[in-house]
């Protein structure tokens, strides 16, 4: 396929990879990019010089494009971003702050610039902004998310209408018909997380791949709003959130509560009662681990084929 995403990314087919922390390190992004999509490395979770070592690694192991997704609350942003710069990546996927700050600098650099939003008023502001791509994400994708709740079906097409850039849907899609619909809504391509944290490339550990394996309707909620909104599989972590929000905590406790590395303890870990295992509603629809290479085959086959169907 030859759409606008394709010919902005250098990619054969619109299909890209979440730049997820914990999960999305250099083997998953090369392994997608190597079969037609796009790899993203999910930076927020490494310090500089891991970034660095990913980055090194994903360009040994693939000479297709890739991306960096660079969350803006990251603390040493600037660094991230010489590296960036230093490695010659050709696209960043920008996330959690305002994407004014660094698109100008990003661009100046021959750099593609996505920005991630969850409403359309943020759309707006990053097309303003200068963004080459948005990506437009519902309230059914896991990690953090808009505290709106628009899901995937009504900011889609609302996005989609109103800029005129590329969209990228994203958030309760793990299929070839998912995809599809996306694209009925106005999408040029589809970001997927969750089905890509099941893939053996993915660096999750292995004790929170199969539980989100066992994942079923219902398995997940968002929750800490008073924070920042995020997905999360239901846990003893989980339940002792809602209690304490339940009890009126104070942004301080709860942050106490979250106290550190809770992510890494449980996707990376596999601390499954203590730790954060932050997964998307398709959870319920995943039910095997996978090659990041047969997920993107599938997907695009499913796709082509339901499309000639209708």
């Amino acid at each position: 396929m030859q759409n606008r995403v394709c010919q902005l990314f250098g990619i054969k087919y619109p299909i890209i990879q979440a730049g997820m922390i914990w999960c999305s390190g250099w083997r998953l992004a090369a392994a997608v990019s190597n079969a037609g999509g796009l790899g993203i490395i999910g930076s927020g979770s490494m310090y500089p010089n891991i970034l660095e070592e990913h980055l090194q690694k994903c360009k040994q192991a693939t000479r297709k494009p890739f991306a960096v997704n660079l969350p803006m609350l990251y603390p040493q942003i600037e660094d991230h971003l010489e590296l960036i710069v230093k490695y010659k990546v050709p696209i960043v996927f920008t996330s959690a702050g305002n994407p004014k700050k660094y698109t100008p600098y990003l661009k100046e650099k021959g750099i593609r610039v996505v920005h991630v939003v969850s409403s359309l008023k943020f759309a707006l502001k990053a097309e303003e902004a200068g963004v080459d791509a948005v990506v437009a994400e519902g309230f059914e994708a896991g990690g953090h998310n808009g505290r709106d709740e628009t899901t995937t079906m009504v900011l889609t097409p609302a996005v989609a209408e109103n800029l005129e850039i590329p969209v990228i849907a994203a958030g309760g899609i793990a299929t070839g018909s998912q995809m599809l619909a996306a694209f009925a809504l106005g999408a040029e391509a589809v970001q997927i997380g969750s089905r890509f944290v099941a893939s053996e490339e993915s660096s999750a550990h292995v004790a929170f791949k199969n539980k989100v394996l066992e994942s079923t309707e219902g398995a997940t909620q968002l929750t800490l709003k008073e924070l920042a909104p995020v997905r999360l599989i239901k846990n003893k972590f989980f339940e002792d959130i809602q209690e304490a929000c339940r009890a009126k905590a104070t942004v301080e406790d709860l942050k106490a509560l979250l106290g550190r590395a809770r992510a890494k303890k449980g996707m990376f870990e596999g601390d499954l009662e203590e730790g954060e295992l932050e997964i998307g509603q398709v959870s319920g629809l995943i039910s095997e681990i996978k090659p990041a290479a047969t997920i993107v085959e599938e997907l695009w086959k499913e796709f082509q084929d339901l499309r000639k169907k209708l």
